[in-house]
């Protein structure tokens, strides 16, 4: 099973071979500048594997048959997860080139019309590029599609498996900083044989501290280093295990043999079985050449593990494994043990370089770590899924860099209380497990479904897919479960917190828009009561933000009841997610006309993908008006008689600028539906030029230079009296807690308070 879409490529013959150099320069690049950010948490994690693994009752025996089979479990672990499941599979399964737990749930989303998304509407389907070989669905296909539309409990099931993933990915920001760091420091104990414990937490929480406190810097500056450093990491430990091999046990080799696997549990039995919770901890930070595909390329990131971070890696845990065969004593610090110094090797003593490369090496691991989970966040909030939180942009260059305070110093105390409160990189690993393992095993249970559902491939396939690595993985959660005692309540705690605070968000928001949907008034109402009430029009455009891509929102009608006059031009503007992860700048607009055309009143729907930030927003209100003096010249130059069609933005250029999309909407406000012959002809102006219909057009830039007036709704959920306990207190403490001390929208839509009217409406659930 290949990658089931295929990009459209633009290539001349006469350029083939320069274009193709250049393509094989930047899938260098991007591998090289990959190893800083996708892969620092990954090369990091042979400081703590066989610590972890040996940290209970398994102890070494003369036969070594135990060091024999923890790395056969290392060795095909890093083969079949890794280098089969994800560089052969699930990196094929990208959403639009974007990566992740939420890239597999979008895909499923728009192939099964699954949306946790409100106002989603069917012209939001042609923004992915997302192409699958093959139209026609297959019977197993059809069903489960089927299967999913007739069963909403499952939708909402199949939601709060892929929150679990995204609440577990969340917490692996606070468990991966703390393990890293005070595993990379505690290696000072080895020289420092007398320096207490409490120093080197100590010392890990300064560097935890500073990491997170330059956390507002991003990591532009910084991320020139993040590569050379990781390389630098590699080649100390692949050279270290080289060493070790050759000065130790050179025939280590053997232990590649699936064989060990079977004799070491059958030997060790139970204890062995619990030791496969500390072994899965070789694949930490797998997950992130996934979630990290947007930043790169499929093969660049193919091209780095294979070439260059899979061979060292298994060479790390083969040095290490071959020094522990003769020094059994040395289990828990058998990573800085292994170094060689002056006894055993020519040169200088190399402990304190290598120290130096680890401690930068783990915080560059925590670094990517923590910049995963300010976009997972992020994606979050797209998604409704998660409450408004402050986002700031660390690079004018690259959009995907990110900073968000709130969660930013949230980790950082929660990592402090870990570090200070454990102490122990062992138990500190024992939760890093069970995260670990139940995320790998979602993205395969969603793997499962892609295969289905969008692949089209038939059930076999996800079943062999499933069996395959849903086994291999189920067996880790088990050995990872036996320590929750031990710490690995952790990352289950911190995930049922996350969870519930993305839950009930999420119910809170759709609950608002049903609530908006079921009481939005007719544009006929407002106009026929406008004598009765003596509304009258004043200069300016006021734009009055709804959730609701049809109708009129109830907050306007409130509006208009108890303050009878409203704006010369008035746009109801509705900002919402897409479940695409990017939108371009010729599709962001959706622009049509409410009631009749002296009424002067449109809606505008502003699309932002789920990895967009909504609140970034460059001169948006030349935009938007800009938008609308578009469509209205081009709906001038249009004769329908009476049909309705839509415009895209490669049919409107207004001053050489394709940047607009119009729709015409009925009194209603509710879009039109159009076919491919209804598609309207551009009517272009030439720059310079004046256009060709200026009346209405030049009402709206006179009523834009008059001011422009934001109507936001401020709306407070209310539970019914007869209501349940449960949901009362889901609506009228956690979720009203929660839309309290969030960030409000006027602060994410960067409105002006001079120019804002709030208008507070209750709605009952």
């Amino acid at each position: 099973m290949g990658s089931p879409h295929t990009p459209a490529l633009a290539t001349e013959e006469g350029n083939s071979g320069t274009q193709k150099k250049s393509s094989y320069n930047n899938v260098l690049t991007l591998a090289y500048q990959s190893l800083g950010v996708v892969y620092g948490d990954l090369s990091t994690s042979p400081l703590y594997v066989y610590k972890t693994a040996f940290s209970g009752k398994l102890s070494l025996h003369e036969d070594d048959e135990e060091v024999f089979g923890v790395l056969s479990f290392i060795f095909w672990t890093l083969t079949l997860i890794p280098l089969l499941k994800y560089i052969c599979f699930v990196l094929s399964a990208d959403d639009n080139g974007e990566g992740g737990t939420f890239a597999l749930y979008s895909l499923l989303c728009r192939h099964a019309r699954l949306s946790i998304l409100p106002s989603q509407q069917d012209a939001d389907k042609s923004l992915s590029a997302y192409h699958v070989e093959g139209a026609a669905d297959t019977w197993e296909c059809f069903m489960f599609k089927e299967f999913f539309n007739n069963h909403p409990s499952f939708q909402k099931g199949l939601l709060i498996v892929v929150l679990l993933g995204t609440c577990m990915a969340i917490g692996d920001g606070v468990l991966t900083p703390a393990i890293s760091v005070l595993s990379a420091v505690s290696g000072i104990q080895v020289k420092l044989t007398h320096l207490h414990e409490n120093y080197v937490v100590a010392i890990s929480c300064v560097i935890l501290v500073v990491l997170f406190s330059l956390q507002h810097h991003g990591t532009r500056r910084v991320g020139f280093m993040f590569a050379p450093i990781v390389i630098a990491w590699l080649l100390c430990i692949s050279g270290v295990g080289v060493y070790n091999i050759y000065r130790w046990n050179p025939s280590i080799f053997r232990a590649l043999s699936p064989w060990y696997m079977y004799r070491f549990l059958k030997s060790t039995g139970l204890e062995g079985w619990i030791s496969l919770g500390g072994v899965v901890l070789c694949i930490t930070g797998a997950e992130t050449m996934f979630a990290n595909l947007g930043h790169f390329s499929s093969v660049s990131i193919k091209i780095a593990f294979t070439f260059l971070v899979y061979p060292c890696l298994i060479l790390a845990y083969m040095g290490e494994a071959a020094f522990l065969s003769k020094h059994h004593e040395d289990i828990q610090r058998s990573f800085y043990k292994a170094i060689p110094g002056k006894k055993y090797f020519p040169f200088q003593a190399v402990f304190w370089p290598v120290f130096i490369v680890a401690t930068l090496a783990a915080v560059v691991g925590s670094q990517a770590v923590i910049s995963a989970t300010f976009s997972v966040v992020s994606q979050c909030c797209a998604l409704s899924c998660f409450p408004w939180v402050k986002i700031v942009h660390t690079s004018s260059h690259i959009h995907g860099q990110i900073y968000i305070p709130e969660v930013n110093w949230s980790l950082m105390c929660l990592c402090l209380a870990i570090t200070v409160g454990l102490r122990n990189t062992n138990m500190i690993g024992h939760a890093y497990g069970v995260a670990v393992t139940i995320v790998i095993f979602i993205t395969t249970l969603l793997m499962s479904l892609v295969i289905i559902i969008v692949w089209k491939q038939k059930i076999i396939m996800a079943g062999l897919f499933l069996v395959a690595f849903g086994s291999i993985e189920l067996l880790y959660i088990s050995a990872s479960f036996t320590k929750i005692h031990e710490g690995g309540y952790i990352p289950l705690a911190l995930s049922m917190i996350f969870m519930s605070v993305m839950y009930i968000w999420n119910y809170g928001t759709l609950k608002k828009h049903e609530f908006a949907l079921e009481n939005k008034v007719s544009v006929e109402r407002i106009l026929a009561l406008g004598p009765t009430l003596g509304i009258v029009r004043v200069p300016g455009i006021g734009l009055v933000y709804t959730d609701l891509v049809t109708g009129v929102p109830a907050v306007f009608g409130h509006f208009a009841m108890n303050l009878p006059a409203f704006h010369q031009v008035l746009v109801f503007v509705c900002i919402k997610s897409v479940q695409v992860p990017y939108v371009s700048e010729a599709e962001r607009f959706l622009v049509g006309r409410i009631g009749p055309k002296d009424a002067h009143m449109f809606r505008c729907i502003v699309r932002y993908g789920y990895k967009e930030l909504q609140q970034d927003k460059c001169d948006f209100e030349n935009l938007m008006v800009h938008n609308i003096v578009a469509f209205v010249e081009m709906e001038e130059n249009v004769r329908t008689d009476k049909q309705c069609h839509e415009f895209r933005a490669s049919d409107i250029k207004y001053h050489d600028d394709p940047s607009s999309v119009g729709s015409v909407w009925d009194q209603e406000g509710n879009i039109s539906s159009t076919s491919e012959a209804d598609l309207v002809k551009p009517c272009v102006s030439v720059l310079g030029e004046r256009p060709l219909c200026k009346d209405e057009s030049m009402e709206i830039l006179s009523a834009k230079e008059s001011g422009v007036t934001y109507i936001l709704g401020r709306p407070i959920a209310k539970a019914k009296k007869s209501s349940s306990l449960l949901k009362k207190f889901v609506i009228n403490i956690a979720y009203a807690f929660l839309s309290k001390n969030c960030r409000d929208s006027d602060v994410l839509l960067k409105v002006p308070h001079s120019l804002l009217l709030e208008v507070s409406t209750v709605y009952y659930v």
